[in-house]
């Protein structure tokens, strides 16, 4: 059963699992469980996706109930008018806090999106993060005799793919867990240190208009137990 943080007669979210799709895809064609059907086949309704969340991310996942309703959120997140907060643990001593500022490119799948312009250029995209805590191993993963990490709020202003993940990358402190743009060394210890088998971003808060009551409605998700299990491991190198 999914865990059902708000329902009314137009909306419905859950806090998503990490390892789950929304939507079916080409990408994963082996896949038989998909947010969408178990969220519709959970409250005996039909459901319409207005946003997503990659299949290794948990959180916080908003669906309308009707397609006006979907019309409306849609234009809400096209105008930047939702504000999404994650949790993610990274590599390295973060900054206090920050602004990253830097166009990426559309990442285009082989099959999904064989059709689609090659030669798009970069697009804007700007995430603001701060640092909740950080941690000091005494082990040596890389180059050095200690190794440091981050828990970050992570702020997207913008959309785009993969943008948290590649934004992180960016700044020389990768997701772990991040089997794509993260560091091998870090992620293969993170998974014989504290058995971790996922990629530690949570979508931990989403911000909207109600749009239909017009009132400011804030959804929260948990951390599942699996990401809160690490931050606990992690409370007694805290610095």
């Amino acid at each position: 059963m999914l865990d059902i943080l708000y329902r009314d007669d137009h909306l419905v979210a859950i806090n998503k699992p990490s390892g789950l799709l929304v939507h079916r895809s080409l990408i994963d064609r082996h896949e038989t469980r998909f947010a969408i059907q178990l969220t519709r086949d959970q409250i005996g309704q039909k459901v319409y996706p207005v946003h997503r969340l990659d299949k290794p991310t948990s959180g916080v996942l908003l669906f309308a109930l009707d397609s006006d309703t979907a019309r409306r959120l849609t234009e809400q997140f096209t105008a930047g008018l939702i504000q999404k907060t994650y949790l993610a643990i990274v590599r390295g001593y973060t900054d206090d806090a920050g602004v990253i500022d830097h166009p990426l490119k559309e990442e285009l799948d082989k099959i999904a999106d064989a059709a689609a312009d090659q030669n798009k250029p970069a697009q804007a995209a700007v995430t603001h993060y701060r640092r909740l805590m950080q941690f000091e191993l005494p082990y040596c993963v890389d180059h050095h005799p200690s190794s440091r990490y981050s828990l970050v709020e992570l702020c997207p202003k913008t959309g785009r793919k993969h943008q948290l993940r590649r934004h992180m990358k960016h700044i020389s402190h990768h997701m772990i867990g991040d089997t794509t743009h993260g560091n091998g060394k870090h992620n293969q210890f993170f998974r014989e240190q504290f058995s971790v088998q996922r990629l530690l971003l949570h979508a931990a808060s989403l911000h909207c208009t109600h749009p239909h009551s017009g009132e400011t409605l804030t959804l929260s998700g948990d951390l599942p137990e699996d990401f809160a299990q690490v931050v606990r491991l992690l409370l007694p190198f805290q610095r």
